[in-house]
């Protein structure tokens, strides 16, 4: 019998955290993979992975830090597993962008440009610009010393500049931006 309230009562806290924290893990789970059924998939599956493990976690303060590792390491199984289905094509379909919105496109724009990325990159890009963590954070939490998250985020925002100025001024290969050799109006 106290088996199994210690079960229930581990079930409750774990429940409470998930209907406190569901909408941030979510949103964190969106910045890792680009579709929201994926993101979703992503919470379920770094939820199932948690609770087995939750009376481990001995300060619940950090178990959101715990759920992000989880999702990050999820999210590098399912890229290293994915079969690549692509087929090379001559002629690329055009892309658009629902709403038209310019917020909407901005969005988009970064998170194409956050695709091109190492894992590792985008994971500190993440943690450090969207989740707001600290250097000292971010590199506990991926595991890194705080040298390594610095150099690896410099190098990562070098080359989400470089696409972002490639994919914003629709000029792929060469050197002049918009109204240099061209009538501005």
């Amino acid at each position: 019998m106290a088996a199994d309230s210690a079960i229930d009562s581990k079930a409750l806290d774990f429940e409470e955290y998930v209907r406190a924290r569901q909408d941030s893990l979510l949103r964190s789970a969106r910045r890792l993979v680009p579709d929201p059924v994926d993101a979703q998939d992503l919470v379920q599956t770094a939820l199932c992975r948690t609770f087995p493990r939750w009376e481990r976690i001995a300060d619940k303060g950090l178990a959101d830090a715990y759920m992000r590792r989880v999702m990050i390491n999820t999210r590098t199984e399912w890229w290293r597993a994915r079969k690549l289905d692509e087929v090379p094509t001559e002629n690329l379909p055009d892309a658009s962008i629902d709403d038209g919105t310019e917020q909407h496109a901005d969005r988009a724009m970064l998170l194409g440009a956050l695709a091109v990325l190492a894992p590792k990159q985008r994971q500190v890009v993440v943690l450090r610009h969207w989740e707001q963590m600290s250097t000292e954070e971010t590199a506990k939490a991926l595991g890194m010393s705080t040298g390594t998250v610095k150099s690896t985020l410099h190098r990562a925002l070098a080359r989400l500049r470089e696409e972002l100025e490639r994919t914003a001024y629709g000029h792929e290969g060469t050197d002049t931006a918009p109204g240099e050799g061209a009538c501005a109006a």
